[in-house]
């Protein structure tokens, strides 16, 4: 199935979303988490996700709440 580029974008924007809203619950934010504009632009499969950079503080709290899902 090929997606044409409006297609393409709106799943990488929903999994964005989607993501967001999942860190959000448990208290982590990205605050340039957002579509990768370069492989929006591209033809081929869907555009990747940037999750960007954060703080010091942000990577900690995202480590933890993994660790708490990885050893309940």
């Amino acid at each position: 199935m090929v997606l044409s580029p409006q297609e393409r974008m709106q799943a990488a924007e929903e999994a964005v979303r989607q993501l967001k809203d999942s860190l959000t619950g448990v208290g982590v934010v990205f605050p340039s988490l957002g579509v990768d504009g370069v492989s929006a632009a591209g033809t081929y499969g869907l555009p990747l996700v940037d999750l960007g950079r954060c703080n010091l503080d942000t990577a900690l709290r995202l480590a933890a709440v993994l660790h708490e899902r990885a050893h309940p």
